[in-house]
């Protein structure tokens, strides 16, 4: 809950907001008498959160423009700007208006705005600080004007709000979203139609003077102007505020503009001033008037908030994480259970079809062993796959050739003994086509190229082996030329080696 002091020129009203309800805990007079029950009030509210709004006369306004620089930079000029202007700066602030780009350099406009009389609230800051309490900041009406025209829905990029508060008629002119200017203007007790023609006639002044300050563009365009009508008085209001060729007059309901800021219950008797205060409670604007001394005990309580709630985020993810983590022991366990289950009765299984098993003179254990070697044994071996698609990839350059057996072997050759590896032998068997029987020089010329082409690829010529062959005397043996023919081709043996990685 949040105390809301509503400052004005003559009372100050305490309201307490809380799920969008004003009501009012206490009211004070503007003298030394209001200070002194104040600081009663305060005295069992240590820790309490307060906000102050004012809604006075004495504002003043002045545009300047800085350099346009950011960070401490900016503080400083920002200050330095504050104290040449106003003698007291502990309730003045500065409303950045935007860049604006000079022929020399870029500028940031800024607002100065502080109070002609800042003495008024000193008792009362004072009296907040020695109470404890925490000062979540000084608001004016004006600044919590452009959040009252967006929640009013004010599209125009420029707009005028009206409204009757408690402490006078309050115009505030808002331009893209900032406040550019305000004034307040006492009041007395009116009848509806007085009143709706004293808003008419201060609306065209306030208009004709920002004309004059050049503030309005000259295009003669309107300037809108949204009036919160007070409670019942929208239609004295609608038939009073006729639009002009300066001023574009707009009407809202008073209860249509509670509905807006979110405010369901006030106490009775309560103006448009009701609508900032809500707005003060639930969103309250970055600018406000009061010092960082001021605010100090806010803002570690802020601060302390702040890790509070990264605690309890941190907390809850890790709730959720541990959550998570659970159901997913929850799911192992129940998967390993059913595992264990399963193996049991693959267990039971193995044992009634092993005792169906002859009796051997070893163990299961040991046999089991045997078999596991064995396939590793076999998975081992080489197989001839390799061999014989080599064999298959040469015999298509040589269609003469025809093969009638291949072996092959694993192991170490007799005919290599050097070898220190074993290796894969192949021995091929076949006979010579398209060759006359006699003609021993073409069947061996046709054989050697043949064996040739087969030592590639990482295979290697172990031997060959001819239907004839030439001793070392020079004789050619063999059944070449001879008087009986069969009509078979002569046959040969060719012998292929690869070691084994």
């Amino acid at each position: 809950m949040r105390r809301l002091l509503y400052f004005t020129a003559d009372d100050h009203y305490l309201y307490s907001a809380s799920g969008g309800k004003l009501e009012l805990e206490a009211k004070f007079t503007g003298d030394d008498l209001g200070v002194s029950a104040f600081r009663d009030y305060l005295k069992d509210r240590r820790g309490a959160l307060f906000s102050v709004i004012a809604d006075l006369a004495g504002e003043d306004f002045h545009e300047e423009q800085v350099p346009f620089v950011r960070g401490a930079d900016r503080e400083a000029i920002v200050q330095r700007r504050l104290a040449q202007r106003y003698r007291d700066t502990r309730l003045a602030t500065a409303l950045s208006l935007g860049a604006v780009q000079t022929p020399q350099r870029r500028n940031e406009r800024l607002l100065l705005a502080s109070f002609t009389n800042t003495q008024q609230f000193a008792p009362w800051l004072d009296a907040l600080e020695e109470a404890d309490t925490r000062l979540a900041g000084v608001y004016s009406v004006p600044l919590l004007a452009p959040a009252l025209a967006a929640r009013l829905g004010a599209r125009s990029a420029r707009t005028l709000i009206v409204t009757a508060n408690r402490a006078g008629l309050r115009q505030c002119y808002v331009e893209g979203g900032r406040l550019r200017f305000a004034r307040l203007e006492r009041t007395i007790e009116m009848a509806p139609q007085a009143l709706a023609a004293f808003v008419r006639s201060e609306t065209l002044r306030l208009a004709q003077y920002l004309a004059t300050l050049r503030v309005l563009p000259r295009d003669g365009s309107q300037l809108p102007a949204l009036v919160v009508a007070p409670p019942g008085e929208r239609a004295v209001f609608e038939q009073t505020l006729v639009s002009d060729a300066r001023v574009l007059f707009q009407t809202v309901d008073h209860a249509q503009a509670r509905r807006a800021v979110r405010l369901r219950q006030a106490p009775q008797g309560m103006g448009s001033e009701a609508l900032y205060l809500q707005l003060a409670a639930r969103k309250a604007p970055r600018e406000q008037f009061a010092s960082r001394g001021d605010r100090r005990r806010f803002e570690v309580w802020r601060l302390q908030r702040g890790l509070v709630a990264a605690g309890l985020i941190g907390l809850a993810a890790c709730v959720v994480f541990a959550g998570a983590r659970w159901l997913e022991t929850a799911q192992l366990n129940v998967s390993a259970a059913e595992h264990q289950i399963e193996a049991a009765r693959a267990t039971e299984r193995y044992q009634r079809i092993t005792a169906a098993f002859p009796v051997t003179e070893t163990t299961t254990e040991n046999l089991r062993a045997t078999v596991l070697e064995f396939r590793r044994i076999a998975e081992a071996s080489p197989q001839p796959e390799s061999a014989l698609a080599h064999i298959s990839r040469v015999l298509q350059q040589f269609p003469q050739i025809e093969l009638q057996a291949v072996n092959w072997r694993v192991g170490r050759s007799e005919k290599r003994e050097a070898d220190t590896a074993d290796g894969l032998e192949v021995v091929l068997s076949g006979r010579v086509n398209a060759t006359q029987r006699s003609d021993y020089r073409g069947l061996t010329a046709q054989v050697q190229r043949f064996a040739g082409a087969l030592a590639s690829g990482g295979y290697q010529l172990v031997g060959t082996q001819l239907p004839f062959d030439i001793t070392s005397a020079g004789t050619l043996t063999g059944d070449i030329g001879g008087g009986r023919d069969t009509g078979e081709a002569p046959r040969f043996t060719i012998t292929l080696g690869r070691k084994l990685p």
